[in-house]
């Protein structure tokens, strides 16, 4: 049994969720490959090799898998397919743009999502915003799964001494071309990679009001977030949403402020280890799943909080 992760990279740096892949891998069993498909890709490659318990790196290096457009890329996975039991994405937008095209090919049944691993052929995934969690068997020929990264503990980036093997490029399928792509540039912290995230919901009643918070977060070196309602209010950009419809985070700690804690905000954030709530309603759902809670007014508790730090 082999297990094979599909790598998260920019070409230039491995991507941290690559690493929780990896640890979903090693539960499985077996040995664990990691297909790294870029151009210009060394540097991910040897990256790759030094992570604790993998075996063996593929290197697939070509200008049509620079951008890693789901066509070439989902090619490049079924060309290395049939030596695998198991192939592995992360649950992020990359992930989920390209396992279920690998799946379809392979005639198979995607399993999306998972947080543990019963057996090699069995997996629990969440369902209904987490509310409940379905024990999944497959019993595909072979499993194509993606991982939901919180749901596992980062292997050791260092420590591995596998080989790099270079596998031939696949043609470009010409079904699809990159046009550009838009980077927010931040000094904080990855959202999805922090240890300490700060979020704002809609008790921060204004944009203006959400820059409240950068001076927490600024002490605490936190990235931001903001709950859905937030966002959706245009308090914040799209790209700090925590939540269901968001992004799934597990930090050390997180700070909600002024988040009533709607189901689908507790989805994407109720595996952080410590939780602390602000907010003036002492009623309020985010209370049940936090470790610390202070009923009181952010705008008076805010600024003292970052004066006390």
């Amino acid at each position: 049994m082999t297990n094979l992760v599909i790598a998260e990279h920019d070409n230039a740096q491995l991507k941290g969720a690559t690493l929780n892949t990896v640890a979903a891998a090693a539960k499985i069993g077996g040995d664990v490959h990691v297909l790294v498909a870029g151009s210009g890709a060394q540097a991910v490659a040897e990256q790759a090799a030094q992570i604790a318990g993998v075996s063996k790196v593929l290197l697939a290096d070509a200008p049509q898998l620079a951008d890693g457009l789901a066509e070439n890329l989902a090619e490049q996975v079924l060309a290395v397919a049939k030596d695998y039991s198991h192939i592995l994405f992360p649950s992020t937008a990359s992930g989920k743009n390209v396992a279920p095209r690998v799946a379809a090919k392979l005639d198979v049944a995607q399993v999306s999502d998972i947080i543990a691993v019963d057996a090699p052929d069995t997996f629990q995934r969440p369902i209904y915003a987490g509310n409940a969690i379905a024990t999944v068997q497959s019993a595909d020929p072979v499993k194509v799964l993606t991982v939901r990264t919180t749901g596992f503990d980062a292997v050791a980036a260092q420590g591995g001494s596998a080989a790099v093997e270079s596998v031939a490029a696949v043609a470009d399928s010409g079904l699809s071309s990159f046009v550009g792509r838009e980077v927010a540039k931040s000094d904080r912290p990855e959202l999805t990679a922090a240890k300490i995230v700060v979020s704002g919901g809609r008790g921060m009643g204004s944009a203006e009001n959400f820059k409240i918070l950068d001076p927490l977060a600024d002490k605490l070196g936190a990235a931001l977030g903001a709950s859905r309602a937030a966002v959706d209010a245009g308090y914040a950009p799209n790209d700090w949403q925590v939540g269901q419809t968001g992004k799934i985070v597990a930090p050390q700690l997180y700070v909600a402020i002024g988040i009533s804690g709607a189901i689908q905000h507790l989805a994407g954030m109720k595996d952080s280890k410590v939780i602390v709530a602000i907010n003036k309603d002492a009623e309020a759902p985010i209370f049940g799943v936090a470790d610390y809670g202070l009923v009181a007014d952010l705008f008076q508790a805010v600024p003292e909080l970052v004066s006390a730090l």
